[in-house]
């Protein structure tokens, strides 16, 4: 099936270069720039302009008042979920993208980005910050139409200071703050675009935990905050204030190296965030945060400004989504839509009109994390938002009871019933087309190394994930018995031979355990006879983290593998246990034989 895909991918990529008229027109040439701002787990209350009395954002404060403001925008519960649909016009569930990790945050190479849609228009493309659509080839941002790319493409980043992202796939050691760092790649790719329209993606990771910050940053909302009682959330909230106003510095210098490049005018520029705040704090009094489908998990900042072409301070009422971005995009900029349902509407004409009204539609949301079911999901309209939850279902006029406290299901069960069944409609939709995106594709010719990382493995036994979610960085602990086992789901899209490494940690007690890997035909022994036991990096969080800490991983070589084409288990056990345990498991690397 990936093959299919990346023939047509790449079917694209030569069809469009062919098409491609020797002379550019005046309209081409004329094309805006885009500058798209996404921000990790950041409220529609960690905002000045939304009033909030403690956090200060100077820089998108006046950016909102100056710009179009949509009122009432719309993303989904979770991180990406979100980013799928903002990236290709359609419902989350349609791209193949469901939860945040275990492989369901993996969009169908399928799917027709936002970066594809402009590459094929003649525009550079260019993403700097969190991915979070899967890190695998053909998952991975450089094969969904992104000339350069430096970030990370996991849910959650361990370190924010002299951290190693990536670049085009390949370790990028940086120094400083990464909000700092990214923004210099964005302003770099900015700058070298020159003459040339370019689509320029940031996608933030702050105010995302783990929760770091630099000082001057932490310490001046840390001092405001002395008057409440739970030091673990002043620590907290500081951090996030923090995040927030040293990004809201970065978005004023990305605005700046605009204004320096003469690019401003022509330049549309948007900023949102992905979903409602990780954390209980000033939320306009919505109910829900981070992970609901009530409006506080839902709603979101949208601003946006394009100086030759927006009227400036205006607003724009009724009911927007992410799900837009693709289709309003296309509008703004002229370029032909992708040949494929989108789900979201042109927003354009609306963004152009000062104080414009979009048209009363019907808006959904899912949070089906790991299992695929109806619940936790609810449905929009311009007056009512319907939640379906296991425990709970409600009705709440969002007119007259914007903070969702009384639940009119019963007073009004006919319009309760019908919106359920709107919704119930539209989830067997969505789910009889998503696609299952888990099982991890090796095997390309262009992919020279492959990672099977232990958060996306299966196990049994004893073995437990070391902090419990499975969360991406995640490994593999408790592997005491030689019943245990750990495998890897994987589709191999070529004949293939690789090198196997194992990455592992074990204590000088218990080194000596003999590991065997079965993959097809092939069975690998070892004995990991040398001990690795290190410290955990030392990491300047402001609170304790709940993701897991970073460490190093020492590497062994387990053998040679030859794989065939199709779907193929790798599997991990134990043969002799020398302590109390065989070793604490990181994953595989396979490393392509020539």
């Amino acid at each position: 099936m990936r093959s299919i895909y990346l023939f047509y991918y790449y079917l694209l990529l030569i069809l469009f270069s062919c098409a491609s008229p020797q002379e550019e027109t005046a309209e081409e040439k004329s094309r805006p720039n885009v500058l798209l701002i996404l921000t990790d787990d950041q409220g529609w209350g960690d905002l000045g302009v939304h009033g909030n009395p403690i956090i200060q954002t100077p820089v998108l404060d006046e950016f909102a008042r100056n710009g179009v403001q949509v009122k009432n925008f719309y993303v989904s519960p979770l991180c990406a979920p979100t980013r799928a649909s903002l990236l290709t016009g359609r419902y989350h569930l349609r791209t193949g993208t469901r939860w945040v990790s275990d492989g369901l945050e993996n969009m169908n190479p399928e799917e027709v980005t936002l970066a594809e849609m402009f590459q094929s228009a003649g525009y550079t493309t260019g993403c700097f910050g969190k991915w979070h659509n899967g890190a695998h080839f053909p998952f991975h941002p450089n094969q969904q139409g992104f000339d350069e790319f430096i970030g990370f493409c996991a849910g959650h980043w361990n370190n924010y200071f002299n951290t190693t992202l990536q670049h085009n796939g390949e370790p990028f050691p940086t120094e400083g703050y990464i909000t700092d760092v990214l923004t210099d790649e964005a302003i770099k790719f900015i700058e070298q675009s020159g003459d040339e329209p370019f689509f320029c993606y940031v996608p933030y990771n702050v105010p995302h935990g783990p929760f770091q910050v630099p000082d001057q940053y932490f310490d001046k909302y840390y001092n405001q905050l002395d008057t409440m009682q739970d030091e673990t959330e002043r620590n907290k909230l500081a951090a996030v204030y923090g995040m927030c106003e040293n990004m809201d510095a970065n978005i004023g210098r990305l605005l700046s190296s605009l204004e320096k490049q003469g690019a401003r005018d022509n330049t549309i520029v948007i900023f949102l965030t992905d979903n409602g705040p990780n954390g209980s704090r000033y939320n306009g009094g919505m109910r829900g945060t981070k992970g609901s489908t009530h409006e506080g998990g839902t709603r979101v900042p949208f601003f946006v400004q394009w100086p030759a072409n927006l009227p400036s301070g205006s607003t724009v009422d009724g009911l927007a989504a992410h799900i837009d971005m693709l289709p309003t995009l296309a509008g703004l900029c002229n370029i032909q839509l992708p040949d494929r349902e989108i789900d979201g509407i042109n927003l354009a004409d609306m963004l152009v009109e000062a104080s414009a009204t979009i048209p009363d539609r019907t808006l959904f949301f899912q949070q089906s994390a790991r299992e695929l079911l109806p619940q936790r999901g609810a449905v929009r309209t311009n007056t009512y938002r319907l939640v379906n939850y296991p425990d709970y279902t409600g009705l709440y006029n969002l007119q007259s009871d914007p903070d969702e406290s009384e639940d009119l299901s019963q007073e009004f069960p006919q319009l309760f019933d019908s919106l359920m069944a709107v919704y119930n409609e539209w989830f067997e939709q969505m789910k009889s087309e998503t696609v299952d995106m888990t099982t991890i594709p090796i095997g390309f010719e262009e992919q020279t190394q492959a990672v099977l990382p232990a958060h996306e493995s299966y196990f049994s036994g004893s073995i437990s994930f070391k902090e419990g979610h499975g969360w991406a960085h995640d490994w593999l602990v408790n592997w005491t018995s030689p019943n245990d086992q750990i495998h890897w789901d994987v589709e191999v899209e070529a004949p293939v031979t690789y090198q196997v490494y194992l990455s592992y940690t074990v204590p000088e007690s218990d080194a000596g355990a003999i590991v065997q890997l079965e993959a097809g035909d092939n069975i690998l022994i070892d004995t990991l006879s040398t001990a690795f036991d290190p410290a955990y990096i030392p990491s300047p969080d402001r609170i304790q983290r709940i993701e897991v800490y970073e460490k190093e991983w020492a590497k062994t070589y387990l053998g040679d593998i030859s794989l065939q084409s199709g779907s193929q288990t790798l599997s991990l056990s134990a043969q002799q246990i020398s302590g109390n345990q065989v070793a604490e498991v990181k994953g595989l690397i396979l490393e392509k034989v020539n």
